[in-house]
């Protein structure tokens, strides 16, 4: 078995020297950092050793209203982003395949992909100066059909929905990469006898390319699940103002201020284990279940 591995790695070595940065960077960090997890069951000291703590902060966390409310906004955001802006990717590869003109179609990728490289800094400026009110382009055009200009970033009606509109902005396009190569695999040959059988294109997309991508779907799906937790960080930090904190104030954003800000190192790591348990249970869970009910998983 060891020679075994040792031959691939000598016949693919080019392949693993590709992939060495990568494995580098996921070491450094995501796992070596695992160490300092244990933190969540000690008392830090900052003179002498660490003093065994148990589950005293995570009893300490459950206990606390403040975090049961963090830990309902993360749930209520990443709802709302997973189940509402999953499916526009997907659609919008769809739509792009519809497109005959090669020239337009990558004209409209390179538009709709170039959201994703800017930062939340930037989105988070540009959508602040556009809902601004009432001197806010939105509420311009509000104001222009007699309609009464809304504060956005203040409203706690509103700001959730905010972080989806610029979720979407920002990510649909990137996320429809995957779909997009994976409909271009698809042989022209399936193609070409649905259409000497008569079927239309609509026919053809339920029929030949959907089926195709569910694989993909899939797979993206339970990783999309095993981030649930995370909310956007950087967006919610950036967009974050103290009228909207109670609505929007998620698990990260409570690590970063109890942890960081306050200096209470166990309690922040505690809150962020917990929500990687989490993370990695629905991960887990989601692809057992796939793997019941369409064969295909992740692994």
């Amino acid at each position: 078995m060891k020679g075994n591995i040792q031959k691939r790695i000598i016949k693919d070595k080019q392949m693993y020297l590709l992939l060495f940065p990568v494995i580098l960077f996921f070491a450094i960090w995501h796992y070596i950092p695992m160490w300092g997890a244990r933190i969540a069951f000690q008392d830090v000291m900052y003179i002498g050793a660490n003093k065994w703590a148990g589950l005293k902060h995570f009893q300490l966390l459950f206990s606390s209203p403040v975090f049961l409310k963090v830990f309902m906004n993360t749930i209520i955001i990443s709802s709302m982003k997973m189940f509402l802006i999953f499916p526009l990717p997907i659609i919008l590869a769809f739509m792009l395949n519809e497109v005959t003109s090669i020239g337009f179609r990558k004209s409209v990728q390179s538009v709709i992909y170039l959201p994703h490289f800017l930062s939340w800094v930037v989105i988070a400026g540009l959508f602040i100066s556009l809902l601004a009110s009432p001197e806010g382009a939105v509420n311009k055009v509000r104001i222009f059909f007699h309609l009464k200009p809304i504060a956005y970033m203040t409203s706690t009606t509103h700001i959730r929905w905010v972080f989806v509109f610029s979720e979407i902005w920002r990510s649909i396009g990137w996320d429809s990469i995957l779909y997009i190569a994976a409909i271009n695999s698809i042989a022209p040959a399936l193609y070409e006898a649905a259409t000497i059988d008569g079927a239309t294109p609509f026919q053809q997309a339920m029929n030949i390319t959907f089926p195709a991508i569910i694989p993909t779907i899939v797979t993206v799906f339970i990783l999309n699940l095993g981030f649930f937790m995370n909310a956007g960080f950087d967006q919610v930090f950036n967009m974050m103002n103290d009228a909207v904190i109670n609505h929007v104030d998620i698990i990260d954003t409570y690590v970063y201020r109890v942890g960081l800000m306050q200096g209470n190192y166990s309690l922040g790591t505690a809150a962020g284990l917990f929500k990687g348990i989490i993370g990695l249970i629905l991960i887990l869970s989601t692809d057992r279940l796939s793997r019941k009910l369409t064969g295909e998983g992740v692994w």
